[in-house]
C-alpha cells in the first residue's frame, strides 16, 4: 500500500492509514460459532466501502480459515489496503501450538501468502513469543521475509519493553500490537511509551473489552460452548457481577458525549496517544459502521476525566487472562496495589 497520508491517518509501518481497522479473528474464530461465510465476506466488503483500509488476521484464526476467506475478497483491492497476519501461532492436528522456530515461521508466512492470495503483507507480527525459542531468533529469521520482499514491515504480539527492545536490536520493530481498553491498561506500564520511543505504532486489540463496553448487554451463561470468554475471569463470578456494576454510568457518559458505548471507549483510546491504532472487530455490518464512526469523535477533557475514574485497574474485578494463558505471554503485569481484586 502507498504511504499517503490523509486527515486522520495515522503511520502504520511504511504507510498511512485510518487510526480505526477492522480485527478479523470473530468472522472465523473465538466468540462461539463464525458465522457463515457469506455473511463475513459481506462484512469485508462492507468495511471497503465506508473506508476501512487496515485488516488484521493471523494464520491461527479458524486454523487457517480466515485467511482463506479474506483472500479472494481482498485480492482485488491489494493495492488499497493495508493487509497484516501474524505467524507463530497456529493450529496443528485441531490444536493451537505457539511455535517460534526459524523453520516454522518460515511455513507460516508462505503458508498466510498462499491463502491471501498476495506476494507481501504490508506488516507481519509474531503472534506469540516462544519462550523456548530466544527472541533474537525469531526476529532474525522473520527478518528474512522482509529482505526476501514477503513482508515490507515487522511486529511483535503481547510482548514488554524488554522483549520489544531486545527484538528491535535485531530488526527495526514498526508495531506492537496488545490488549488495550478502559478495563485492560497492562500497557500502559512500559510497552505503550517504549513504541513511542522507538517510532513504533501500537495497535490495540480487544478495545471494546471483548464486547464489554458496548450497548449491548452480555450475559455469560449465554455464551456458546467454544466462546473464550467462557475460560476469562471478567466474565466469570464475582467478577463479572463487580464489573457490571460500572456499565450504567459508563453507557451514560456516551450519551452525555453524545456517542454510543463503543465509541466512547475507541475515541478514549485514540485520545490516549498519536501512535495508537485500534482494531475492532465484529460481525456486525451496523456495529462496523458505528466503530469506524469513532474516530470523529473528540472527547472533552472531563469526559475522559470522568471515565479514568470510573474504570480503571482498581475498580475492574479479575485478570483479563486465566493462569495458562497469562504464562504464555509476556506483557507486563499492573503492580498489585493498582488492582481492585
Amino acid at each position: 500500500m502507498a504511504a499517503e497520508q490523509k486527515p486522520g491517518d495515522r503511520k502504520l509501518a511504511l504507510s498511512s492509514v485510518p487510526p480505526i481497522g477492522l480485527g478479523c479473528m470473530n468472522l472465523s474464530h473465538a466468540y462461539g460459532n463464525p458465522p457463515p461465510a457469506e455473511v463475513g465476506i459481506g462484512i469485508l466488503h462492507k468495511a471497503l466501502d465506508i473506508g476501512i483500509v487496515h485488516f488484521d488476521v493471523a494464520a491461527l484464526y479458524g486454523f487457517g480459515r480466515n485467511e482463506t476467506l479474506l483472500g479472494p475478497v481482498l485480492k482485488p483491492n491489494r493495492d488499497k489496503i493495508f493487509l497484516v497476519s501474524k505467524g507463530g501461532m497456529t493450529g496443528i492436528d485441531g490444536k493451537r501450538v505457539i511455535d517460534g522456530r526459524p523453520e516454522s515461521l518460515l511455513r507460516d508466512i508462505d503458508d498466510s501468502l498462499r491463502r491471501l492470495q498476495t506476494d507481501v503483507l504490508d506488516l507481519y507480527y509474531l503472534h506469540r513469543w516462544d519462550k523456548n525459542v530466544p527472541i533474537e531468533d525469531s526476529i532474525g529469521a522473520l527478518s528474512q521475509f522482509v529482505a526476501a520482499g514477503k513482508v515490507k514491515a515487522l511486529g511483535l504480539s503481547e510482548v514488554s519493553a524488554k522483549t520489544l527492545m531486545k527484538a528491535h536490536a535485531v530488526h527495526p520493530i514498526a508495531a506492537v500490537q496488545s490488549e488495550y481498553s478502559p478495563w485492560s491498561r497492562n500497557v500502559e506500564v512500559g510497552v505503550l511509551d517504549a513504541c513511542a520511543d522507538i517510532g513504533a505504532a501500537f495497535v490495540a486489540f480487544s478495545p471494546l473489552a471483548r464486547g464489554f463496553l458496548t450497548d449491548v448487554d452480555i450475559v455469560p451463561g449465554e455464551f456458546a460452548e467454544k466462546d473464550i470468554r467462557r475460560g476469562m475471569p471478567r466474565f466469570q463470578e464475582p467478577h463479572f457481577s463487580r464489573n457490571s456494576v460500572l456499565l450504567p454510568e459508563f453507557r451514560q457518559l456516551a450519551a452525555k458525549a453524545s456517542c454510543t458505548a463503543a465509541q466512547l471507549s475507541l475515541a478514549w483510546l485514540l485520545h490516549r496517544a498519536p501512535h495508537i491504532h485500534v482494531i475492532p472487530g465484529t460481525t456486525s455490518a451496523d456495529h462496523l459502521v458505528e466503530n469506524f464512526n469513532a474516530a470523529a469523535i473528540s472527547l472533552s477533557e472531563n469526559t475522559i476525566e470522568a471515565l479514568d475514574d470510573l474504570i480503571n485497574p482498581a475498580t475492574i474485578s479479575g485478570p483479563r487472562y486465566p493462569a495458562a494463558t497469562q504464562a504464555e505471554i509476556d506483557t507486563e503485569e499492573l503492580p498489585p496495589q493498582a488492582l481492585g481484586f
